[in-house]
């Protein structure tokens, strides 16, 4: 418990991201869950919090913060994290590490997306699969290959956690959820392994938090 309240829901990816980074900065929380399912987000109440009916929302500091991206990169200034390196190039290259995945991979693979999706095909049984593994591997492929700029010592792109290591994890929780498979991405199974190793992450993840 602590004085910043989360409002979250367990296998949003968005949220679990703020979990590894409070649990990194060790803030302790409140958290209330906004269940997806059952479209609490859309409730006047949540949209009062947030105008546009997602989660995280992180009430800190005073401030109520949305966007995990934007919230992430607050208690990276205001907790000195160390998220991203120093030198501004790589540290260019370690946000759009980050970005590969939390902008161009999350957004199209979020369940809303892959309902309507489901949807729009007429309702075919395992459309969501489908459509979660299409863009899932391709992603993960890429992020493969862009971690070849980097010295995993032993996370992405350096010898402690950071922004890509924090936004990778949920998508990998989700590519096993959908069964995108990636067991033949070595240098991503070597960062899963060390990150599932560090309390922040195990503390943060979904089966915790359900």
């Amino acid at each position: 418990m602590g004085d910043a309240v989360l409002y979250d829901y367990w296998r949003s990816s968005a949220s679990y991201r703020l979990r590894i980074a409070l649990n990194l900065a060790g803030i302790g929380y409140t958290a209330v869950r906004v269940d997806l399912v059952k479209g609490e987000h859309k409730s006047p109440e949540h949209l009062a919090r947030n105008p546009q009916g997602f989660v995280p929302v992180l009430e800190i500091d005073g401030l109520r913060l949305t966007q995990s991206l934007a919230i992430l990169d607050y208690l990276d200034e205001t907790r000195k994290l160390g998220l991203l390196p120093q030198d501004p190039g790589r540290r260019a290259r370690a946000r759009a590490l980050a970005h590969s995945v939390a902008v161009d991979v999350h957004p199209v693979c979020n369940l809303q997306v892959a309902k309507h999706a489901t949807a729009l095909s007429g309702g075919a049984e395992d459309m969501p699969r489908v459509w979660m593994q299409h863009f899932i591997r391709p992603g993960l492929q890429a992020f493969e290959a862009l971690l070849a700029g980097f010295d995993q010592a032993p996370y992405c792109t350096g010898a402690t956690p950071g922004l890509a290591d924090i936004c990778l994890m949920p998508q990998l929780y989700n590519a096993r959820r959908w069964e995108a498979d990636f067991s033949d991405l070595p240098r991503i199974c070597a960062v899963e392994a060390a990150c599932a190793a560090h309390p922040a992450f195990a503390a943060g993840h979904p089966d915790r938090a359900g």
